[in-house]
């Protein structure tokens, strides 16, 4: 090979080798845009403390504040039911009419009885006193005197006896009018006219539902916490709670506000909680014995970490986040929420530390872990 062949082909291999290079270092550049490119953008939160004010909700039970049996006391036929199942009635309303005939009887006799025995009265009276008078005049003697009189006492005994009777039976004629003792709702009536009902029959119940009363419980740890494991009483616990709201079956808020007003002191082995019972108000009649709901109580949260439950996702009952680290990669760390939440945020007990920084996008869907993200704040 000469000379001037072997230059051209020297100069041949560096060209090619000089464009095999540059190829490589744009393959190269390109490779790295497009990871550039692929790493998905994603909202990112910084966490950090604050005061949290949720609510615990916490099953309930509604009974009025004053739910009567109705039963009648006196026996006999159902003449007449003058409500219906649901029927608001006021204090003192005649509910329902028995059959007064054989009562209204013993009415009449016995104020037959009382005017047998006023006139019994009398006549004693003026024989005692007819006595008196041949006492003085020494026509008698003192024990024939003392006779009239104990027969007098002995009359007046009887009529005290006889208007007993007559009280007693005007009281059970009255007993044929069965009124409301309260106001309220009449509950369900399951007798017709004509029904023989006797004092053990329970004709409905009225529900003085004029305020209504929840029924919940309250676990142990919770009442430790009323009382500041101890350093307070629970009747001073109670009145410094605040105002507990009720949420109906229908998911929504009853307007009216309510008031614990009683915790029982004794905790149930079998359930490990205390019943309490919580106070609303009902004037517009909404609320009916036999209600369900629950009690939203508020519990204050200080100086603690709270973020979206859609930065979270979980395995077997466990709560993860995804925290951003160096060159933006994210990895999956597990968290511990406190039991209260508010549907939308969860309060995060460990876990978490001021300062990281977590995904708020994507999680569950796109983020995995080990994965570079550009975060977006």
């Amino acid at each position: 090979m000469n000379l001037k062949k072997f230059n051209a082909y020297a100069l041949s291999i560096v060209i090619g080798t000089a464009l095999i290079s540059s190829c490589g270092d744009k393959n190269q550049q390109q490779q790295q845009a497009g990871a550039a490119q692929q790493a998905p953008q994603l909202a990112v939160l910084t966490v950090s403390e604050t005061d949290a004010n949720l609510e615990s909700a916490i099953p309930a039970t509604l009974e009025g504040e004053n739910d009567v049996e109705i039963r009648p006391q006196v026996t006999g036929f159902l003449t007449k039911v003058l409500v219906d199942n649901g029927q608001r009635v006021s204090k003192g309303q005649t509910l329902f009419t028995i059959d007064a005939v054989q009562l209204q009887a013993a009415v009449d006799q016995a104020e037959a009885a009382v005017a047998v025995a006023q006139a019994n009265v009398n006549t004693a009276k003026t024989n005692a006193e007819n006595n008196k008078i041949l006492l003085d005049k020494n026509i008698i003697s003192s024990s024939a005197y003392q006779t009239s009189v104990d027969g007098l006492n002995a009359a007046k005994a009887q009529l005290s006896q006889a208007q007993a009777a007559l009280v007693s039976a005007k009281k059970n004629l009255s007993y044929t009018n069965v009124t409301a003792p309260v106001a309220g709702i009449i509950g369900t009536i399951p007798f017709k006219e004509g029904t023989l009902v006797s004092p053990s029959t329970l004709l409905t119940t009225l529900s003085n539902n004029s305020d209504m009363i929840a029924y919940f419980s309250l676990n142990e740890k919770t009442l430790i916490e009323l009382t500041d494991n101890g350093r307070r009483t629970l009747r001073q616990a109670i009145d410094s709670l605040p105002e507990v709201s009720l949420q109906l079956a229908t998911g929504n808020v009853y307007p009216y506000k309510g008031k614990i007003t009683a915790i029982s002191g004794v905790i149930d082995p079998a359930t490990g909680s205390a019943q309490a019972k919580a106070i609303f108000p009902n004037p517009d009649g909404m609320l009916h014995s036999g209600n369900t709901g629950n009690i939203l109580m508020p519990v204050i949260h200080n100086a603690t970490i709270e973020i979206p439950q859609n930065a979270t996702y979980e395995v077997q009952d466990m709560k993860f986040v995804y925290v951003v680290g160096d060159s933006a990669i994210v990895h999956s760390r597990p968290i511990t929420i406190a039991p209260q939440n508010d549907g939308k945020n969860y309060i995060v007990t460990s876990g978490l530390q001021p300062g990281d920084v977590i995904v708020t996008e994507g999680v569950g869907i796109t983020v995995q872990d080990g994965m570079k993200i550009n975060p977006k704040k």
